[in-house]
């Protein structure tokens, strides 16, 4: 397996003038829901782009897919043997539903995950996969589309919103209802459930943005409830973490996002499963194949296993850690965030794993020294476009910017 990610040949472009590079934020505001390319004075997007060669586009393609179709067979193992669900960090409850075996598995109206690649002096590496809520689309789609017309012989990796609309409208019957769910009070949510809803209303199919309690179940089949429509829904998008939804009123039967459903989900709950960053901790339990997991993700144990307390080689990170909130280095997150996972991690280890740090390659940009992240998309099991993050730290979390990510046509 070719890990080499040819980094002496990845590039950056120039940076664009201020007046320039403000139409193009002017433009995701207006057309691509992109509401949030500035808090305060700090832009949240780049104002250059990384150039790749093609080749290197392929091979995270390639790569991609075999850590999705790895993936599926594993979940669908895990389903089987509900005697290893423990080990995840699921919560209890989810626990529970996804044991009953008597009960169907909500099927998948689509299935979208998104992996982080990082460059590395010993070749690509993965941090995790977002096979729950992936974010990121009009940022992988339209930020690159823009920044591509303003350097000529550049493309983009693939649209994956563009990719997921048509995936989710050959699930609908034309002009079926789709539900769209996102949290209330989450902008940074609500401006992608808002941006492929009108992908997916332009594919003749009718969507609704909406909340995960505004959901009903009768028979299994998922109905809305709002203002605008009661009624059936041919398909459910989430985008709600799934370990938020045990959370919601008791009269919201959350259980259906897991099984029971006739309603497909995109995702369904099952893949909370490998969504968990404990999964490397079941993998010598399975008989499925995980040797692309092996060779790309780091060095993977439980808290309680090695000695991440004077070893600080090991990085902390909690089993449903989103957008790096919860990732913990020593040297490199602030003492407050530090001192709180170390008594976190000591008092509820089962939550918590302890990984092996790897060291990223830097990148010169206009911007000064920085360190990339490659997301690339996998929609129903297809590599279809590079989120690109690019981040001061070797560590990508909130505080990381969108770079767009371009290919070499």
């Amino acid at each position: 397996m070719d890990l080499n990610c040819y980094y002496s040949e990845w590039q950056c472009s120039p940076q664009l003038d201020e007046q320039t590079f403000a139409q193009i934020r002017n433009q995701l505001a207006l057309y691509y829901f992109k509401w949030d390319s500035q808090v305060g004075d700090v832009s949240t997007l780049a104002p250059f782009a990384i150039i790749v060669p093609n080749h290197v586009w392929q091979q995270l393609a390639k790569l991609a897919e075999q850590l999705t179709a790895e993936a599926l067979a594993a979940e669908y193992e895990l389903l089987q043997r509900p005697e290893l669900l423990k080990q995840l960090g699921l919560p209890r409850q989810v626990q529970k539903v996804l044991s009953k075996q008597s009960i169907e598995l909500t099927p998948a109206a689509a299935r979208v995950v998104r992996f982080d690649f990082h460059p590395t002096p010993v070749g690509w590496r993965i941090s995790e996969a977002n096979s729950d809520v992936p974010g990121g689309y009009t940022e992988a789609a339209n930020f690159s589309k823009l920044m591509a017309q303003q350097f000529p012989g550049t493309k983009l990796a693939g649209d994956p919103s563009a990719k997921l609309s048509d995936a989710l409208a050959q699930t609908i019957q034309l002009g079926g209802h789709i539900a769209l769910l996102s949290a209330p009070g989450y902008m940074e949510d609500q401006q992608i459930t808002a941006y492929l809803a009108e992908l997916i209303k332009a594919r003749g199919c009718t969507a609704h943005l909406a909340t995960p309690a505004q959901i009903q179940w009768h028979q299994g089949v998922a109905y809305l409830q709002s203002e605008c429509y009661q009624g059936s829904l041919a398909a459910v998008m989430r985008f709600f973490q799934g370990e938020w939804l045990i959370h919601l009123k008791s009269n919201c039967d959350w259980s259906y996002f897991f099984r029971g459903s006739k309603t497909p989900i995109c995702n369904p709950g099952s893949v909370l499963l490998i969504e968990s960053k404990r999964f490397p901790l079941v993998w010598d339990k399975l008989d499925s194949p995980l040797d692309t997991w092996k060779a790309l993700l780091p060095k993977t144990r439980d808290p309680c296993e090695v000695n991440w307390l004077t070893d600080t080689n090991w990085l902390l990170k909690s089993a449903y850690c989103n957008t790096g909130d919860t990732v913990t280095m020593w040297g490199i997150s602030d003492r407050t965030k530090y001192i709180q996972t170390f008594c976190d991690t000591l008092l509820h280890p089962g939550n918590w794993i302890a990984q092996r740090r790897f060291q990223t390659n830097k990148l010169q940009t206009p911007l000064g020294i920085m360190y990339p992240c490659m997301g690339v998309y996998t929609v129903n099991s297809k590599a279809v476009g590079i989120y690109g993050r690019i981040a001061r730290k070797p560590l990508i979390d909130f505080a990381a910017i969108d770079v767009a990510v371009l290919i070499q046509d």
